[in-house]
């Protein structure tokens, strides 16, 4: 191989490569810091020693309106605050993109949904999706005490927009925290993410 072909093979595996390793379950989840909508920086690193849910959110997308509109993800929330768990939604659509939040429109989503997350955290530049690799609304991460990532994937397993299958579905996220409030590994560590793609800028 010649050396243009050489420089030209570089630059292909360079630029097909991802910007950053995508997590790995049982190891450490990517740190991270964001601004939330009160304008207070949070980090993964403040919430260490205690359980950490994600969730990336956009309230325009059908998946989460199902999840939303059912009171499925407040009902989760509600569920895994009680336990004594942190739960960060994270807004990661550009902005002029749908689901981009404004500080207002977050607290303006939580208040007129009736959530109940720990923070609202905003990720415009898509900096703490791309270190998760979050690719739709909503992907869900949950995280151990010790920061391990114990679950990624789909709220449950039922990826359809249809309102109706939330009462018939396995809650991933449920049955994660419930897991680790037994002390038991985490029976179904992955699953199908579903939803609509997150709204990266560029």
């Amino acid at each position: 191989m010649n050396r243009r072909a050489l420089i030209a093979a570089a630059l292909t595996a360079a630029f097909a490569a991802p910007a950053a390793a995508a997590p790995v379950i049982n190891q450490p989840a990517p740190a991270f810091s964001a601004v939330d909508a009160d304008g207070k920086t949070r980090s993964l690193k403040e919430f260490r020693g205690r359980t950490v849910v994600l969730e990336w959110v956009n309230e325009g997308c059908p998946y989460v309106r199902k999840h939303y509109d059912t009171g499925n993800m407040q009902k989760l929330q509600k569920l895994a605050r009680q336990d004594g768990a942190v739960w960060l939604t994270v807004a990661s659509s550009a902005p002029e993109m749908q689901g981009h939040f404004t500080p207002e429109r977050a607290k303006t989503f939580v208040r007129e949904r009736g959530g109940s997350p720990t923070a609202v955290l905003l990720d415009p530049e898509g900096k703490v999706g791309k270190a998760y690799d979050a690719r739709v609304t909503p992907h869900m991460y949950v995280i151990d005490r010790a920061g391990r990532l114990v679950y990624m994937g789909g709220v449950d397993d039922k990826p359809t927009a249809a309102k109706e299958d939330v009462r018939f579905a396995r809650n991933h996220v449920a049955a994660a925290l419930a897991d680790l409030r037994a002390g038991r590994p985490v029976a179904t560590p992955v699953s199908r993410p579903y939803g609509c793609s997150v709204k990266y800028a560029g």
